[in-house]
């Protein structure tokens, strides 16, 4: 019996070993852990009050026909000088500033280019000079002449003088364009 007490014992001591040197086995899965409370998002910051655009007294205004110059003159016509005197004057009272006054003279196509390009300077510079008279700042005030180069009005080729004077009347003109921050 002695024997079969030692194999007993030898059996007990081996499954002892063996259950000390296995792996234990692994612990349930625990639940994840509850996702934090969800903050809400800010509010978004309120949106900024709309801007006004700044005000301008920005304008273009043209002068044409017989009212500004007559055929073949530079000098302005009494129409013409109470035209400048309610629109442009007037416009230029509204502006807290003037960035530019640019004034562009035109002529039609009756003569040279040499000679309709200074008829067009010299109707530029008659406006300036009268806008000036009437105290437009001189120093913000631009003179183009633009000669025969852009007609407002094409006519076909009349054979009488007169009427082709009378139909290029369009052309011959002044364009001022005033820039500037309103009142």
């Amino acid at each position: 019996m002695s024997t079969l007490k030692l194999a007993i014992g030898s059996a007990v001591l081996g499954l002892l070993a063996s259950c000390a040197a296995a792996p234990e086995p692994a612990p349930p899965p625990q639940p994840a852990p509850a996702p934090a409370p969800r903050q809400a998002a800010p509010a978004p910051a309120p949106a900024p009050a709309p801007v006004a655009a700044p005000k301008r007294c920005d304008a273009t205004l043209a002068f044409q026909k017989d009212e500004t110059f007559p055929f073949d003159r530079y000098a302005l016509t009494d129409a013409a000088k109470a035209r400048l005197d309610r629109d442009v004057i007037g416009k230029l009272a509204d502006c807290a500033g003037v960035e530019a006054v640019v004034i562009e003279g035109h002529a039609d196509r009756i003569g040279s280019q040499q000679y309709n390009q200074k008829l067009s300077e010299r109707r530029a510079e008659s406006v300036k000079a009268y806008l000036v008279g009437k105290g437009a700042d001189r120093n913000a005030i631009e003179t183009i002449g633009m000669g025969k180069t852009v007609p407002a009005k094409f006519c076909p080729d009349i054979r009488k003088r007169s009427e082709l004077i009378a139909c290029l009347a369009p052309n011959r003109r002044a364009i001022v364009s005033i820039k500037g921050p309103g009142k």
